[in-house]
């Protein structure tokens, strides 16, 4: 290409979109009792994927398009652990690679799908959609409080959340929103009164509130069933890119929680794994488990139902109604950056780790771009 010919084409290329999440990180795609043996497909960071379950239990993740004409791979069906299209029945296996051609016994040994690094972990299936070269299993987040034995609950997925993946974040780290939001449950005006502190390392940020002696909120004075008043505790913690997990409770006052004693009081864990689908929708993956009744399992099914339900009136659909308000808000009323408050200080410190990440994989993918 000549110099006139590139200048043309930066002149006539649309203006590139600026990224919103990073590729090269583990996001949860699926819990693992959703997939079983069969086709499933999904849109993960932009990427068009379908997922199914070997017969030897192993999770594979393929490229939801034929090789050929582009159709979509979940309109074909399995045959054993192998991928038939449903247009012209090309085959593809578990690594992506065509072994069956119509009319045909000499295969183009280009004819392949992409394939993405998946593991399970945590009850959940994670998939890698950037370079498969830097998926690295260390860099899975931390979510050990979803494996089920030490922590107990049961929770869900919006699948294709109408927002920005950003802004489940944002409600997360600042947890005054509950006040007006979740009034009457686990709302309380201690919240905004009360002072936090902001730690973090690289990949973390951490929002802790201590709330000394306050009358506990409908949800926290049912589930610790003593009068008088408590301690309350919001640790929340975010893992770049996109996992929160806020450790909540309360205590009766004064003793000792604050200085590591839980014992007297009741503590559960709310989790989040947010994955972009696009840049204006995601999937949330929620959980809220707990290390106190651990064997009530009316209890379980109970605080499930408190969150989300058919009524669309539980904690998370509450939330749900605010994110996808918001987001409509800004596509009706585009503006850049956000006023922030002192409030906003976790959510900042995510937010510039997540635009750390961007621009580590911006710079990383900046000489091949270069080189065209």
């Amino acid at each position: 290409m000549t110099s006139a010919q590139k200048t043309s084409a930066r002149v006539n290329a649309a203006p590139a979109e600026t990224p919103t999440f990073p590729l090269n990180a583990w996001y949860a795609a699926a819990w693992s009792h959703e997939i079983e043996h069969a086709l499933a497909p999904r849109t993960i960071c932009g990427k068009e994927i379908v997922l199914y379950r070997r017969t030897d239990g192993a999770v594979a993740a393929l490229e939801n398009a034929c090789w050929h004409r582009l159709l979509p791979l979940s309109l074909g069906w399995l045959q054993g652990d192998e991928v038939v299209c449903g247009y012209h029945g090309l085959v593809f296996d578990a690594g992506g690679r065509c072994t069956h051609m119509p009319a045909q016994e000499t295969i183009n040994p280009s004819a392949c799908v992409r394939t993405y690094p998946v593991i399970e972990r945590h009850r959940l299936v994670w998939i890698w959609p950037g370079d498969p070269a830097l998926a690295d299993p260390a860099e899975m987040p931390d979510f050990h409080w979803n494996d089920g034995t030490e922590w107990i609950g049961e929770g869900g997925t919006y699948y294709g959340l109408r927002c920005d993946y950003r802004l489940i974040v944002d409600n997360l780290m600042d947890l005054t929103h509950e006040t007006y939001v979740h009034a009457g449950s686990i709302g309380h005006d201690a919240i905004t009164a009360a002072s936090f502190d902001v730690t973090h390392t690289d990949r973390t940020a951490t929002v802790t509130r201590w709330m000394l002696g306050i009358d506990p909120p409908p949800f926290w004075a049912r589930n610790l069933g003593k009068p008088g008043l408590v301690d309350r505790w919001q640790i929340i913690t975010f893992q770049a890119p996109s996992v929160v997990v806020g450790d909540v409770g309360v205590a009766p006052v004064g003793t000792g929680a604050q200085q590591g004693d839980r014992s007297q009081g009741v503590n559960g864990c709310f989790l989040a794994a947010i994955t972009p689908a696009t840049a204006t929708t995601c999937h949330y993956f929620w959980n809220f488990v707990r290390t106190f009744k651990k064997d009530d399992e009316a209890l379980t099914r109970s605080i499930n139902l408190a969150h989300v339900n058919a009524e669309g009136k539980g904690l998370y659909d509450q939330d749900v109604t605010v994110l996808e308000a918001q987001q409509r808000a800004i596509e009706t009323h585009p503006r850049l950056p956000f006023y922030n408050l002192n409030i906003d200080a976790g959510a900042l410190w995510a937010r510039r780790m997540i635009d750390r990440l961007l621009a580590d994989e911006a710079q990383r993918s900046a000489p091949a771009a270069a080189a065209e």
